[in-house]
């Protein structure tokens, strides 16, 4: 099995601080600029998972930085270069502390909600009679709240306003890029035979301007529908053939975790991990509609010092 890179640490020239996320690790480049590299790190249920996936970085690297350029005619975005398959350097921008989550179906976290009684979602009321991986009339926005450990909690526009979490402006302005970044990704979609179901979307500002930052429409962010089967499988009730990280937290929910206290993450087999890497090199194939080329894998954390390195000294 090749190696997956699931921790970092390195001293790039200008180097002030880095921030090690979930997945990504974030280095602090002068207070100008970050490099972010996408580890091989995987979470769910806001839990790190103890293996890592091959390629699963560069998976999520290739496609955020190709819907980055796709979607920049609608928003300004912090991507400044790519210097290696599984790292983006962009403009340092303060980032809003919500998550602009939008759903254009009921499914996953919204399905298991609204099975259990809940008719409103972040201040949006939803109608009785609903069924799993329905297509609402049009999409809706459900944000949550960025936390720095722990689950993302839901909240409503109004709340966001009132909390004075982000201005009124700034929020009906990330509203407005919200709903034309999904149109746009579905758009896209649609013309590889895919429906993007819901996705997550996060901003930032700096000198008092908007931007899209962190990662778009990877299958960590967002999830995928195939849409030749979608009819015929929602009028039979059947589970949705599907591209995205819900795979992963079903296989974990089938072996009793759901990141509770507790619970213990079951074990993740070498086949096991390689049917993952699988999957995501599938949506990246899917959605790009390009052959996925497996960058050099000998030494990871070695070419991407001496990339990064190599970027920031000529930049």
């Amino acid at each position: 099995m090749k190696k997956a890179l699931v921790r970092t640490d390195y001293d790039f020239p200008g180097q002030k601080s880095v921030y090690h996320g979930k997945v990504r690790d974030v280095y602090n480049i002068g207070d100008d600029v970050l490099v972010m590299v996408a580890t091989d790190r995987i979470s769910a249920f806001d839990v790190i998972l103890p293996e890592g996936i091959p390629y699963k970085g560069q998976v999520l690297n290739q496609i955020a930085a190709k819907f980055l350029d796709a979607t920049s005619d609608i928003v300004p975005n912090w991507k400044l270069a790519t210097p290696d398959p599984m790292v983006t350097v962009g403009l340092m921008c303060e980032g809003f502390r919500v998550e602009m989550i939008i759903r254009g179906y009921l499914t996953g976290s919204a399905w298991r909600e609204y099975q259990a009684g809940c008719r409103s979602l972040c201040g949006v009321a939803l109608p009785d009679g609903m069924k799993e991986n329905q297509k609402f009339p049009t999409p809706i926005i459900t944000p949550t709240t960025k936390a720095d450990a722990g689950h993302d909690e839901n909240i409503s526009k109004e709340e966001i306003i009132a909390q004075g979490i982000v201005s009124k402006d700034d929020y009906e302005l990330m509203e407005k890029y919200t709903y034309a970044l999904f149109q746009r990704g579905t758009e896209m979609a649609a013309e590889k035979g895919l429906i993007l179901v819901d996705t997550k979307y996060e901003f930032g500002k700096k000198d008092g301007k908007v931007y899209l930052i962190d990662e778009i429409h990877t299958p960590d962010s967002s999830r995928y529908f195939y849409a030749d089967s979608y009819d015929e499988k929602f009028a039979k009730g059947e589970p949705q053939k599907q591209l995205s990280k819900e795979f992963v937290r079903q296989w974990l929910i089938e072996h009793d975790f759901m990141g509770k206290e507790g619970q213990q993450v079951p074990e993740m087999t070498e086949t096991y991990v390689n049917s993952v890497s699988d999957r995501y090199i599938e949506l990246y194939e899917h959605i790009v509609g390009e052959k996925f080329v497996k960058a050099d894998g000998e030494d990871l954390a070695a070419r991407i010092e001496k990339n990064v390195t190599d970027y920031l000294r000529n930049r």
